[in-house]
């Protein structure tokens, strides 16, 4: 697999740089050391530097690699263009693999909310979702999308994730603006607990007068309470066993 992503790598050159490189240069220079430091992540890289993390994870992510070999092999044998990312060097699967399990995630999260807010300031209708047509732009209240997806985990190394006897799986729960279709808000637990345990985390930042959509699975009769309280426009399904009198 390591050798089809690496052939992958090869037909991002639509221009003169590769499309992971166009997705590096969104990233200010100075923020992922600014957020080592401050989340105490350089204290903990030696070889394998935190830039270098960041680009391998928008590797894997952006190729969609299943596992440390797909990624560490595809950018071992594509050392001399990811040394033109910033200086990055390519991971050994044991660096790679015990760096996300040591290095707090905190970073990622605060990076990603930092480029976020970069790209506003240089591109406000980026973030707005007004530049293009789209049908949510007949609308003049934001609307929000609420669900959830299960990630699944190997349940011998995740111990924290375990939701049954030998499985292990994570969950994402997540907002997202249907204006700009970027993420506003994003939660990551055990899969243990049901989405409508998260609903009010997830619902907390939307404001007044917006709309926001989600499934049957997150409908918690108090939450639908709190939303009408605070004056925001809900639309969901009824479950199947719902008795209205």
């Amino acid at each position: 697999m390591g050798i089809v992503n690496a052939i992958g790598w090869l037909s991002l050159h639509g221009s003169k740089f590769t499309v992971l490189r166009q997705i590096c240069n969104y990233i200010p220079g100075h923020m992922v050391p600014k957020q080592a430091q401050e989340t105490g992540v350089d204290t903990k890289a030696r070889i394998f530097s935190p830039w270098s993390h960041v680009v391998s994870l928008c590797y894997g992510q952006l190729t969609h690699s299943i596992g440390l070999n797909d990624v560490c092999d595809a950018l071992q044998l594509n050392s001399g263009p990811l040394s033109a990312l910033r200086g990055a060097t390519p991971p050994a699967r044991n660096t790679l693999s015990h760096a996300n399990k040591v290095r707090d995630a905190a970073m990622a999260e605060n990076l990603f909310w930092g480029v976020f807010k970069h790209l506003g300031e240089i591109s406000p209708k980026f973030v707005s979702g007004k530049s293009g047509k789209r049908f949510v732009r007949r609308f003049e209240r934001t609307i929000h999308i609420v669900d959830s997806t299960t990630i699944q985990l190997v349940a011998s190394c995740m111990d924290w994730a375990k939701h049954r006897r030998r499985k292990a799986a994570a969950k994402c729960h997540v907002r997202l603006d249907l204006q700009s279709f970027l993420p506003r808000f994003a939660i990551v637990d055990t899969a243990r607990d049901s989405d409508a345990k998260r609903a009010r985390e997830v619902c907390a930042g939307i404001q007044a007068g917006e709309i926001v959509i989600f499934d049957r699975a997150y409908v918690d009769y108090e939450h639908l309470a709190d939303l009408e309280r605070r004056q925001v426009l809900w639309v969901t399904r009824a479950k199947e066993n719902l008795q209205l009198y």
